[in-house]
Formats: C-alpha cells, sequence, structure tokens
C-alpha cells in the first residue's frame, strides 16, 4: 500500500504546480453475487488496493491522461461531438467525463496521471477504482460539490453506456461509501445501505487464480439477459415482476415447469442468493462468524451449479481452502471464469493458509498463485493537494 506521503516520489514527472491527488479503492464481494443488476442485495467492502489520480489544470478543455500502469498518454477533447469507445483502458476515463458532461457537469481541461496496485482482471474491481478515482478528482478539480451516490450512478452509467459492460452498481458504490472495519450492505434497488461490523478476530484473505478465461465478458452479459428473459416468463401470471427481486422462492418453484431448466436456475440463483445475503447480514450482527461463513460457501455452490459462473481453478481454490484449520467460508468473488477467490479465516490461522493454499494449488495446476491478506478501509477521498 503507498501512503500519501510517498505520492509524489512514486508518480513520474509530476504534474505542474496546483496538482491534487485522489484515490479510491477496489472491493471483494463477501456475498451477493451476480444479483447487483437485478435490483437485489450486496455486502461488498472496500480493500486495501488503491487507483491514484493526480490532476492538475490546463487553460483549454482537452483531457490528457497518462498511465503509469500501462506506460501510455492518451488525450481526449471534451468538446468531442461524437467520443467514441477504442477498446482501451481509456474508455474508463473519458466514459466518466462524458457521463458527468451529459449530467450537467461541465468540466475544466485537466491533466491527470494515473497509477493503481488493483490487480487487473482478478475480480477486484480495478475498473470501479479507476471510474472513482477519476470521476471525484474531475468534480473537485471543476468546483463541484461530489455527492457520492450520485457519483457512483455516473461511473455506473459510464462503464454500461460507454466501455458497454452491464454491471450493477456495487463496485462503484462501496468504491464510494467504504469505511474501514466494516462490510456494507447494500439494497440495489433503493441505494438504502447499512455498515455492519467485521469479526476482529477473522481476517479476510483473497486468493488470486491467475487466470482469466476468455469467454468472461461475453458470459457476464448473457447471465443479464437469461435473468432478464427470466423475469419476462414470471412476469406472465400477472405478478408485478420488474426484476427476480421481485420474486420469490415460492413463486418461481410454482412456476419452474413453465421455465425452461437454465433460466429457472438461473432465477434460482439470484432468488436464493439475495436471501442468503440477508441472512449474512443477521449473522455479522449477531456476531456469528461460524453462520456466515457457512452461508458463504453456499452461495459459492450456487454460483458453480445453478449460475455456471466457476471454473476449474476456482472451484479447486475453494475447495483447498475449506479443508484448511481456521476456514470459515470460502467462494468465488466477482464476475467469474477466474480471478479470485475470498475467504473468511481465523486470525491465527492465516500464516498457515497463506503458505498450505500457495503450495497445493500449484503442485495441482502448476500456476503460482498470488495471496492477498486484506484490510478494509475507507472510500474515495483526496489524499494529497497543493
Amino acid at each position: 500500500m503507498i501512503e500519501a506521503k510517498d505520492l509524489r516520489g512514486r508518480f513520474n514527472d509530476w504534474p505542474r504546480a496546483g496538482s491534487r491527488v485522489y484515490r479510491a479503492p477496489g472491493r471483494v464481494n463477501l456475498i451477493g453475487e451476480h444479483t447487483d443488476y437485478n435490483d437485489g442485495f450486496v455486502m461488498p467492502a472496500a480493500i486495501d488496493f488503491h487507483t491514484w489520480v493526480a490532476i492538475a489544470p490546463r487553460t483549454d478543455r482537452t483531457i490528457s491522461v497518462f498511465s503509469e500502469n500501462f506506460q501510455e498518454a492518451v488525450r481526449f477533447d471534451l468538446d468531442d461531438p461524437a467520443p467514441q469507445p477504442k477498446r482501451h483502458w481509456s474508455d474508463y476515463v473519458r466514459g466518466v467525463a462524458l457521463a458527468l458532461e451529459q449530467s450537467g457537469y461541465r468540466l475544466r481541461g485537466a491533466q491527470l496521471q494515473i497509477r493503481s496496485d488493483v490487480p487487473i482482471g482478478a475480480g477486484l474491481s480495478s475498473s470501479a477504482a479507476i471510474e472513482v478515482a477519476t470521476g471525484y478528482a474531475l468534480l473537485h478539480h471543476s468546483g463541484f460539490d461530489v455527492e457520492k451516490v450520485e457519483l457512483a450512478r455516473l461511473c455506473q452509467r459510464a462503464e454500461n453506456d460507454f466501455v458497454g459492460v452491464r454491471c450493477g452498481i456495487m463496485d462503484q458504490f462501496i468504491s464510494c461509501q467504504g469505511e474501514k472495519g466494516k462490510a456494507l450492505l447494500l439494497d440495489c434497488r433503493s441505494l438504502e445501505y447499512k455498515l455492519l461490523p467485521l469479526a476482529k478476530a477473522t481476517r479476510l484473505v483473497i486468493c488470486n487464480t491467475m487466470v482469466k478465461h476468455e469467454l468472461a465478458a461475453g458470459e457476464y452479459n448473457k447471465r443479464r439477459a437469461e435473468c432478464e428473459e427470466g423475469v419476462r416468463h414470471l412476469a406472465r401470471r400477472g405478478d408485478d415482476v420488474k426484476t427476480l427481486r421481485d420474486v420469490t422462492s415460492a413463486q418461481l418453484e410454482s412456476d419452474s415447469r413453465d421455465l425452461p431448466d437454465i433460466i429457472y436456475r438461473r432465477c434460482r440463483h439470484v432468488i436464493s442468493e439475495n436471501a442468503r445475503v440477508l441472512q449474512a447480514a443477521a449473522a455479522l450482527e449477531r456476531g456469528s462468524v461460524a453462520e456466515f461463513g457457512r452461508l458463504i460457501d453456499e452461495s459459492h455452490r450456487s454460483l458453480q451449479q445453478d449460475y455456471e459462473v466457476s471454473c476449474a481453478e476456482l472451484d479447486l481454490m475453494v475447495n483447498l481452502a475449506n479443508a484448511l484449520p481456521g476456514t470459515y467460508g470460502a467462494r468465488m468473488t466477482g464476475g467469474g471464469f477466474g480471478g479470485c477467490t475470498v475467504n473468511l479465516v481465523l486470525d491465527e490461522a492465516v500464516e498457515e493458509f497463506k503458505t498450505r493454499i500457495a503450495r497445493d494449488y500449484e503442485n495441482t495446476t502448476g500456476i503460482t498463485p498470488e495471496i492477498y491478506v486484506c484490510e478494509t478501509t475507507d472510500g474515495v477521498k483526496e489524499v494529497v493537494s497543493g
């Protein structure tokens, strides 16, 4: 983790006088996977991987961006009448600027420099971190007060409409509203949220499988379409069903014979996962770590069997974790088809957990995983000015 006092030395060719630096965190989703775009419930936590954006003024309406991670520079004109995505990392920056402008925020030109230690493609929301950090920086730079729920909405819109990924709002919301020591229960329909304490005797350990299967992006959009097909089927009986959030398990079972099997299973995952999130929140409030871990395990089985977004490497990592002492629960996290698992581990068992799971995973797959013991952290904020 980079400290604020070290930032000036870590950025290459620091922007000119008047620069400011903002950072936004990545996240791990503890439970509630593929429910956010169904207006459901999720429970993410912001973690201590961040994207930093240094910003300095320009005298025109140009945004000039340099990425330290990619060692690339990009420029675009805020007055471009027909901006188009390029399937490039800069689309996240340009998409956010466009969403802000379209919502009435007239932005000032700026020089941006970006660096990130959020692992890319690992399911820890590197995209939302760059969106939120960029949006927050551009708004502050242009003299606007930042309302964080609105910022999350606009960053989600940028990813949906410009980048082309039909994500829900969870990632952007937790990057805005995270709090150290807490998980966040979010109602993705109302955007009401509640911060919940995590057990102090446990740690969040994230295991990166180091694989990302190519079908991931297409399958994500396909799952969303399958959920929408399920809603259309279920709404035919006359019930007020707008999303799967409006369907109970009993309603689904009563209509199951009329649904194609694959659509039934997609719906069953989302509906049961919403129930698990609420049960998990109650478990955290009671301090029941064992119950919370059991629900995490159930979530993985549902993602594996009903939603079919896991893969052999994720399943192996989960099985290895659950065989180790001190593991309360393990599941894939993120969109699936690779990336990471999240594990709730007894604090005193963490070192043995790290050693054994890395060894056993590499012995089986030939792949060296990355293991991150994470701290929860606060949402987007300014860290350096002047």
